[in-house]
């Protein structure tokens, strides 16, 4: 009989690429999702059940006879600490449904570099991570740095702000450095660690180390640009991007995330597990990115509550 797993959000962004995988080792996979709308070629291929933390008894149900679930669920990084709270608080019951099914593994996906720092985003993913590792379940947990790939969010928005408006602004000097991982890489070592034995905690990134700048510029010259690249004070740039966001509804760039960045929170002290370089992949997909601009908040069919949460 083939082994059964549970990933959350297997329809959205991550979870279906670690889907994918292992379907196509053989595995049967279940979901656990609000999003109504699943990939084409995942539709009939992954049995559904709503992603509902006030229903405890269905988590339960659901996720009995499984071996391993795989955890993307978070809540996006636009919001506060508040809302990662309710999200911490969350996950704590979707962990000990899992354990109550008899559920062996859990694979968590997590951030690169979580502390307890003065960056609520972070600080947040480092207190969950201490929830992982007290589940009373064998884990792994895998801490991507920047996800980039087919249907990403940042580095298609970056194309798309490039593609439409006739300034770029680049925060500060733009030497602060980041670490692209593909999806494909993040799936592959997650499902790896699903089925590695022991409790582990690994990076997934990628084999190229950039400055933002530099970042930049290669899309800028990929997707053909025009824009006027510009560093300018952060203040100004978070100005520039409140503007864009009025256009488009949404925030594009928020005063954490940059921290975050300008930090450098998107970089692995570990050597890169991620094998798709970033200059290789961009060529084959420079002709649509940032074509749309993509909104991680109405990635999903959009929920009435503001802390429903998501998916990676």
């Amino acid at each position: 009989m083939a082994t059964a797993d549970v990933v959350t959000g297997a329809f959205s962004y991550t979870g279906s690429f670690i889907a994918r995988r292992l379907l196509a080792a053989g595995h049967q996979v279940r979901t656990l999702t609000n999003n109504p709308s699943p990939p084409p070629d995942l539709r009939e291929k992954v049995a559904s059940a709503p992603l509902d933390f006030d229903d405890a008894d269905n988590l339960v149900r659901f996720m009995r006879g499984a071996d391993t679930l795989y955890n993307t669920y978070w809540i996006h990084s636009n919001y506060g600490a508040e809302a990662f709270a309710v999200a911490v608080q969350r996950s704590k019951t979707l962990f000990a449904a899992a354990r109550e099914a008899g559920v062996r593994r859990l694979v968590h996906l997590s951030i690169a570099n979580p502390s307890a720092s003065r960056h609520p985003y972070y600080a947040s993913k480092a207190e969950l991570e201490q929830v992982v590792r007290s589940a009373g379940m064998s884990y792994a947990i895998v801490r991507p740095t920047l996800v980039y790939g087919e249907g990403d969010v940042l580095i298609n928005n970056i194309a798309w702000v490039l593609r439409h408006f006739p300034v770029f602004a680049i925060p500060g000097d733009g030497a602060y450095r980041v670490q692209p991982v593909h999806v494909e890489d993040v799936a592959s070592i997650a499902v790896s660690a699903g089925l590695s034995e022991g409790d582990i905690a690994v990076d997934a990134a990628g084999p190229d180390i950039l400055r933002f700048e530099a970042l930049v510029r290669i899309l800028h010259r990929g997707v053909g640009s025009r824009s006027m690249l510009v560093k300018t004070p952060p203040a100004l740039a978070l100005a520039g991007a409140r503007v864009a966001g009025f256009i488009v509804k949404d925030a594009l760039l928020t005063r954490g995330q940059l921290d975050d960045l300008r930090a450098e929170l998107l970089v692995s002290a570990e050597p890169a597990r991620g094998t798709i370089r970033f200059s290789e992949w961009l060529p084959r997909q420079q002709a649509l990115l940032g074509r749309r601009y993509a909104s991680a908040r109405t990635r999903h069919q959009p929920r009435p509550a503001l802390l429903q949460g998501s998916n990676t």
